[in-house]
């Protein structure tokens, strides 16, 4: 393994192709992110190796595939600091562990005339779920808005969130506008009127160091596959008293103490939220993903990811008719960065990109709201991680401009 972040390309095979004819430039890591050799090869391992049921056996393979999943579930809670391996539940993924805060935590404790809030730009797994929920309780759904530059409104969290507030659900990085929030200042501002915090991970946790205890957040959700690990594999953190106290989110093997005829009840934390058979080697790869994070360092990680940002938002913000939305100062942006061509739809945009061997993402991104706010339909989005380079950069940077000259964008 690599422990060079300059040295990393080499352990991803799939860039190492051409694409129409191009080099491969991915920039679509917002959307789904790579796996490097060592993912691939712990999950190849688990299933030549260790492939059984988890905690029902007592063979050999059983036992070995039980410590691999729960050594897994220990990953992650040393890697975003949680108090407790027993506060880590499996999910299918970041969508799947919002709706599960929602149909137990929220369906619990939201009653009507309560409030929930959330932000105008929350992806649509941090913002239906809610709408809902507000929907079947007669409970109100309140939106923080955006600056003039794209990013939180503190002025207006600080109206929005008040002694009704039960719920306050929020992204940690926007996958559309490059945004951090101020998560720990709005949990703070949440705590003060009684209400929960949820925080939304999905673009956090693969990009930069994560501590959920410093955040002091009461939920926070993630995916798998957006830090390199196996698809269908997602983590619901939670703080241990409110999920003990929450009902389970699905009923079936595995989450239960005991079962008879007439009654059940329930396992401990974190089973029972894990109905059935789970993801066994997602997990794994998760485990490995994370170790391979880990050897990186998620400030190397970070620090790398700054300087794609302030090598290519500057020259994005240069090209004449290019527009491109959220914060233009690269310190406050991650390595998502959404912009448009004056008079050219995002989807031809992204097509003739992928023409130069770029691949960006078009469309609106499962941020609607958002872009109603922003008055667009959809826009463009390069999206950066740790294994793209300076070569990356420039090479979306000519496809763009190329782009504007076969549709002679600004020459008419």
């Amino acid at each position: 393994m690599v422990n060079k972040i300059d040295d990393v390309q080499q352990d991803f095979p799939i860039l190492n192709q051409r694409v129409n004819d191009e080099r491969l430039a991915y920039l679509d890591n917002a959307a789904t992110a790579q796996r490097p050799r060592q993912v691939i090869a712990a999950l190849t391992n688990f299933y030549e190796t260790d492939n059984a049921n988890v905690h029902r056996g007592v063979h050999t393979l059983a036992e070995r595939a039980t410590k691999d999943y729960e050594t897994a579930r220990q990953k992650v809670q040393k890697f975003i600091n949680a108090p407790s391996a027993d506060e880590i539940i499996f999910t299918k993924g970041c969508t799947d562990s919002l709706n599960l805060v929602a149909a137990t935590y929220g369906e619990e404790n939201v009653h009507e005339d309560d409030e929930i809030v959330i932000s105008v730009m929350e992806h649509h797994s941090n913002l239906i779920p809610w709408q809902q929920l507000a929907a079947r309780k007669h409970a109100t759904l309140k939106y923080i808005e955006l600056t003039e530059d794209g990013e939180l409104d503190m002025a207006d969290a600080k109206e929005k969130i008040t002694d009704k507030t039960k719920i306050v659900a929020i992204t940690h990085a926007s996958n559309v506008l490059g945004t951090v929030t101020p998560l720990k200042e709005l949990a703070d501002l949440a705590h003060q009127h009684g209400a929960v915090i949820v925080g939304d991970g999905a673009q956090a946790v693969p990009h930069m160091p994560v501590d959920v205890q410093a955040l002091d957040v009461d939920f926070y959700a993630f995916s798998g596959h957006k830090m390199m690990s196996p698809m269908g594999i997602g983590v619901l953190y939670g703080k241990a008293d409110l999920l003990r106290a929450m009902p389970p989110y699905q009923y079936g093997g595995e989450m239960i103490a005991a079962v008879h005829r007439d009654q059940s009840s329930w396992a401990d934390i974190p089973f029972k939220f894990e109905a059935g058979t789970q993801n066994i080697a997602g997990a794994v790869g998760l485990g490995a993903a994370i170790d391979y994070l880990t050897s990186l360092g998620m400030a190397n990680v970070q620090q790398h990811e700054q300087a794609l940002v302030d090598y290519v938002l500057p020259k994005l913000l240069a090209i004449p008719d290019l527009v491109v939305y959220g914060p233009h100062d690269p310190a406050k942006h991650t390595g998502v960065i959404a912009f448009n061509l004056k008079g050219l739809h995002p989807h031809d945009v992204a097509t003739a990109l992928d023409m130069d061997g770029v691949a960006v993402r078009a469309g609106h991104h499962c941020a609607q709201p958002l872009m109603e706010t922003l008055n667009l339909t959809a826009t463009a989005r390069a999206s950066f991680y740790l294994y793209n380079t300076k070569e990356d950069a420039d090479q979306l940077i000519k496809a763009i401009n190329e782009t504007k000259e076969f549709f002679k964008i600004g020459t008419i």
